[in-house]
């Protein structure tokens, strides 16, 4: 039986890679599938408490929409030059014609299937003095005629594509996703997952697996020691057969487990101000720069510096090549 826990380790730092290339990234071709959400932003100021309740007023003086879950996946690919398409299910509502207008705003390659059974996943945040004082959910399950209709196009859209991105929200959208997996596999694809919910076992097959720490604890239990995490970490991805199991973690950075050794990667300090998608911000880069050919090592050190500048910005945001590479 081989022994998961001595699998060579090493830690990765800025030093010890002290310049990465800009890879072309317009030869690139990624297909995005998940939950597609519209994420609401209403800003205001805050000056007064509600004499009806202990609660802030706020005025709200501009309102903006974003791209959310899977389509803020798409939304960073594209934003660092890649090609990339987006399958998902929205209602057939306003908020849906607005995510089709802000993908081709971001000149993402729009697969929409609308149900109109359904409304569109929003999340509604109301922030006052920039910071967020509550988020509002809509949220509804596609319907299955809908998602057996995705699976076929999914199929259909395959062969135009290198890498294939499921981003699982855990909204009912990736219901099909094993299917999808063993589909993209056996076209020889590149097939990342960013997990949700308490089974991996539907993630089986895939490329690369990238939960972070609570979905991972989730799954497997806590850890006391950094040896008994590469122990957890090891047993996880061979079960699923993974290529590869990217732990994200917060403030610790991340940690990729394969075969053949593991790579720590201390998080890049900046001054948080926000979270919200930097998980996306990871994988999409990570996609990119594995679609383009680079080294699994660097394209580590490049979504860590990627998500570890998009946490400074406010709300689900992107990085562009230029921030990336110092272009």
């Amino acid at each position: 039986m081989t022994n998961l826990t001595a699998t060579p380790a090493r830690l990765l730092s800025a030093d010890s890679h002290p310049f990465i290339a800009a890879p072309d990234l317009a030869a690139v071709r990624i297909l995005v599938v998940g939950d597609v959400m519209l994420d609401r932003y209403w800003f205001g100021d805050v000056s007064r408490i509600s004499p009806e309740a202990p609660v802030p007023i706020v005025r709200i003086e501009r309102r903006e929409e974003r791209l959310g879950g899977a389509a803020n996946v798409a939304r960073n690919a594209a934003a660092l030059g890649a090609r990339c398409g987006l399958l998902g299910v929205v209602g057939a509502d306003e908020a849906g014609e607005q995510v089709a207008q802000l993908l081709a705003e971001s000149r993402i390659d729009s697969f929409l299937q609308r149900d109109p059974a359904i409304s569109t996943i929003i999340k509604l945040r109301v922030i006052g003095r920039q910071q967020q004082l509550l988020r509002i959910d809509f949220e509804d399950a596609p319907t299955d005629t809908v998602l057996r209709d995705k699976l076929t196009q999914f199929n259909a859209l395959l062969p135009d594509y290198d890498v294939v991105i499921l981003s699982d929200y855990n909204k009912g959208s990736l219901v099909n996703v094993a299917h999808m997996i063993e589909a993209g596999r056996a076209a020889g694809k590149v097939v990342m997952v960013d997990p949700k919910g308490d089974d991996f076992s539907r993630y089986a097959g895939a490329t690369v697996l990238t939960p972070n720490k609570s979905e991972f604890r989730r799954i497997v239990g806590s850890w006391s020691s950094e040896d008994q995490l590469t122990a957890k970490a090891q047993a996880l991805r061979a079960e699923l057969r993974l290529d590869a199991l990217l732990l994200t973690r917060s403030e610790e950075g991340m940690s990729l487990y394969t075969a053949s050794e593991v790579l720590h990667m201390h998080a890049d300090a900046r001054e948080v101000f926000d979270v919200s998608g930097a998980g996306d911000t990871v994988i999409a880069t990570m996609a990119s720069m594995l679609g383009a050919g680079m080294p699994m090592a660097d394209a580590i050190m490049t979504a860590n510096r990627a998500g570890g500048i998009v946490v400074g910005k406010l709300g689900t945001a992107t990085v562009t090549r230029e921030e990336l590479f110092g272009l």
